[in-house]
């Protein structure tokens, strides 16, 4: 594996890093204040070919990479991760109906969302079955050409504003996983609404609702994949979306460490910068090694899924160490800011709120040490 980026990956990490500075940046702060979900912004990353980053091209996807997507998506999460974090949701629907729907369903939806006419939400967990997934329990009974769909399902990432939901229920009893099947869903179904908007510790401008559904009919037509096949279209795109937040972690530590580099080089305590200090150094330190270790984790994860290997391994050692990373990145950033950091008069607070769902969300971390264990072992059940 070679480490330099080559002249496509270099122009997208520019073009995406600029777009950055200009568009997400300079807001993140009021966005996060104010709860306010940037729906524009989506429609100008669509311009950029974001909105369908892995989808092909002949359903209007731009088809890059997955190690260009995870150079993308760190630049964004520099500047603002609720924002990463919502297109990388909307990316794994619109993927996931490009490689498991129907021609009809790729025509029907996939070109709409790669231009960011529609944007995407998945929803695989509910309020008693988040890290045991298999135990889902929303239903839906076929009746004719038609499915009913009763139930509710939890923390669904750009609920409420996406237009299509992707959305994983049980079909039959007694089957655990195999008998989960996937359904792609309309905003304005008759019989599916919405609950409260969460209130969160942090991404606070990426909107997350319950999906609730009374007496819901979905024709048959809107079903992903075969019956009893839900759960491994959720597993195929669990692998992309780790790798994903794996990239987004780096980008939200970059940006932590180079606030408190700067700072610690510019605030002056004991008639001295106190970056001349060796504790402050040693934490600096650590933070830049642990930042291009989850890089590198990120990198090869991506180009083993990019190779058509197995990745479900190094997608799980991304997640797991470059949100745990991250989470002691962002609080060591806080530390160096002192009583500044605590404050919003410094982003690295935001940095740090925001970041600590990227160790639950996309399967918790716990989860992806039992996946990398089990790679290692085998299943020792």
């Amino acid at each position: 594996m070679k480490f330099d980026l080559d002249e496509e990956q270099l122009a997208i990490r520019d073009t995406v890093r600029q777009f950055t500075a200009q568009e997400l940046t300079p807001h993140a702060e009021d966005w996060d204040e104010q709860n306010y979900f940037p729906r524009e912004v989506f429609h100008k990353m669509a311009g950029l070919g974001l909105m369908g980053m892995t989808t092909p091209e002949e359903l209007g996807g731009a088809q890059v990479s997955r190690l260009s997507a995870a150079i993308a998506y760190e630049e964004l999460a520099k500047g603002d991760m609720a924002t990463a974090v919502g297109l990388s949701v909307h990316n794994m629907v619109t993927g996931s109906i490009a490689h498991f729907g129907t021609e009809e369903q790729r025509r029907r939806w996939v070109p709409r969302l790669a231009a960011g006419e529609l944007l995407g939400a998945f929803s695989l967990s509910e309020a008693e079955a988040g890290s045991d997934a298999a135990s889902l329990q929303c239903r839906a009974e076929r009746m004719g050409d038609h499915y009913l769909l009763n139930g509710t399902k939890m923390w669904v990432t750009n609920g409420g504003e996406a237009d299509v939901y992707m959305v994983m229920v049980r079909t039959a009893t007694g089957k655990r996983a195999g008998g989960i099947s996937c359904f792609v869903i309309e905003k304005d179904t008759p019989g599916f609404s919405f609950g409260k908007l969460e209130r969160k510790m942090g991404l606070h401008s990426s909107p997350t609702r319950e999906l609730i559904f009374e007496q819901c009919a979905v024709p048959a037509s809107q079903r992903l994949g075969e019956e009893g096949q839900g759960y491994k279209i959720a597993l195929a795109s669990l692998a992309g979306g780790r790798i994903n937040i794996g990239a987004i972690a780096v980008g939200v530590s970059q940006a932590a460490f180079e606030t408190a580099r700067d700072y610690a080089r510019e605030r002056v305590q004991f008639g001295q910068p106190i970056a001349t200090f060796q504790g402050i150094q040693f934490m600096l330190a650590d933070m830049a090694m642990k930042i291009e270790a989850a890089r590198l984790l990120v990198y090869e994860a991506a180009y083993r899924l990019d190779s058509g290997q197995n990745a479900s391994m190094y997608a799980s050692m991304a997640k797991c160490f470059a949100t745990d990373s991250a989470m002691e990145i962002t609080t060591n950033a806080v530390q160096i800011l002192g009583g500044a950091g605590y404050v919003r008069d410094y982003p690295v607070e935001r940095y740090m709120r925001d970041v600590k769902v990227a160790q639950i969300f996309e399967g918790t971390n716990q989860i992806q040490r039992i996946v990398i264990a089990r790679s290692i072992l085998g299943d020792m059940r």
